[in-house]
C-alpha cells in the first residue's frame, strides 16, 4: 500500500504575525492575507515487510532507518525532525518509508515547513484511515511543528496548503475562520513577481522576537501592528474588488511597517531589490513570511512584469517561476 499527498506553499499579503496567538486578540478586525502559489511540497509513504522504518528527505538528501517504532521513539535525536514527530503522534504499526521532498528553496519565507507538515499530516490521516477533518490536520500539523522549532506558530500558513486559492484568515476570540476570496487567479498571475534572495531565514527567531516584544508591552511594535491589522482589513476590502492600485498602496505600507518592528526583518540586499525593482516597474513589494532573508514578492502592472524579472535577475536574485495554485492538498492512494 502507498499513499502520497502534496500541497502548495503561499505568499502572505498583509496581516502576519498576527495570526500568532494571543496577538490579534489585541486588535479589531484583525485579518491576515494570502495566496497559495505553485510551489509543492509532498509526502509518499510505503508499506513494507518487518517493522523497520525509514524516512527520507529528498530535497535535504536525509536518510535514516529505525529497526521499530520503539527505536523511532526513544531516539534521542532525528535527522528528519519533521517526519520523526509526526510519527511520535500517529505511532503507526508495521514497517515504512515515509519519503518528504519540497520545491521551495531552503528559508523562503513562503512556509514550505507548514505545507510540508500538512502534505505529511494528511498522507498519515489518509494512510492509517484516522478520519480527521482538514481543520483537525491543521491543529495537529501547527502543533507538531511548533515542537520542532520550539517557539509559537501562526496559523496562517497552513490554510494556503489546505485550500490553495486566495485566502483571508479572519482571527477572533471566537476562533479562526479562512473565506476564500474572489479573486481572478489569472489577473494576480500577470501582476506578481515572486524572486529568491538566496538568503535563507528563520521564520521562528523573526516572529517570536516580535511577538515578545508586543507581549511586553512595547509601544512602538503595538502600534506598528495597529497599523499593520488597519491595512489588512482595507486591502481584503481592496482584493474583493479588484482595486490593484489600493491593493499596491497597501502592500507598500503593510511593509514600511513591518520592516521597523524588529532588527533582522528587513537585509541590504532586500532593501537594494526594492529600490531597484521600483526604477523596473514595481508598484509595490515586501518580504514574505518575517523576513530577514528568503523570497521577496513585488506587485507591478501586467506590462512591467517580464522587465522587471529580469532586472531582479541581473541584480542577483532567483525568480521564481510561479503562478496562483488553486487548489489545496492533494492525496492519492495505490497498491
Amino acid at each position: 500500500m502507498q499513499v502520497a499527498a502534496c500541497s502548495p506553499c503561499r505568499v502572505d499579503l498583509a496581516g502576519g504575525t498576527l495570526d500568532i496567538w494571543p496577538l490579534y486578540l489585541y486588535h479589531a478586525n484583525a485579518v491576515t492575507l494570502n495566496f497559495a502559489v505553485s510551489v509543492y511540497t509532498s509526502c509518499r509513504i510505503t508499506a513494507r515487510d518487518g517493522n523497520a522504518i525509514t524516512l527520507r528527505s529528498l530535497d535535504q538528501k536525509v536518510d535514516e532507518t529505525y529497526g521499530s517504532l520503539q527505536a523511532l521513539l526513544t531516539a534521542k535525536k532525528h535527522r528528519h525532525s519533521l517526519a520523526a514527530q509526526v510519527l511520535k503522534h500517529f505511532q503507526p504499526q508495521g514497517g515504512m518509508v515515509v519519503e518528504t521532498d519540497s520545491e521551495s528553496p531552503q528559508g523562503a519565507g513562503i512556509s514550505g515547513s507548514s505545507s510540508m507538515f500538512i502534505s505529511t499530516v494528511s498522507a498519515f490521516n489518509r494512510y492509517l484511515k484516522v478520519g480527521h477533518s482538514i481543520e483537525q490536520v491543521r491543529e495537529i500539523a501547527q502543533n507538531l511543528e511548533a515542537r520542532v522549532i520550539e517557539v509559537p506558530t501562526g496559523c496562517q500558513d497552513y490554510y494556503p496548503a489546505m485550500y490553495g486559492g486566495v485566502s483571508a484568515i479572519h482571527l477572533t476570540a471566537a476562533g479562526i475562520r479562512r473565506k476564500a476570496l474572489p479573486v481572478d487567479a489569472e489577473e494576480l498571475n500577470r501582476r506578481f513577481v515572486l524572486a529568491y534572495t538566496g538568503k535563507p531565514h528563520n521564520s521562528g527567531i523573526n516572529n517570536w522576537e516580535v511577538t515578545k516584544l508586543h507581549i511586553d508591552g512595547d509601544k512602538a511594535v503595538r502600534r506598528n501592528f495597529a497599523k499593520i491589522a488597519a491595512i489588512a482589513h482595507a486591502m481584503r476590502g481592496a482584493l474583493e474588488c479588484g482595486d490593484w492600485a489600493s491593493i499596491a498602496k497597501l502592500l507598500r505600507a503593510e511593509w514600511n511597517h513591518r520592516r521597523t518592528n524588529a532588527p533582522g526583518i528587513t537585509t541590504e540586499f532586500i532593501d537594494h531589490l526594492v529600490g531597484v525593482s521600483r526604477k523596473a516597474g514595481a508598484q509595490a513589494a515586501k518580504a514574505c513570511g518575517a523576513g530577514g532573508g528568503g523570497c521577496v514578492v513585488f506587485l507591478c502592472e501586467p506590462q512591467a512584469q517580464e522587465r522587471l524579472a529580469v532586472q531582479l535577475a541581473k541584480e542577483g536574485a532567483q525568480v521564481l517561476d510561479v503562478k496562483v495554485a488553486p487548489l489545496g492538498v492533494k492525496l492519492k492512494n495505490s497498491d
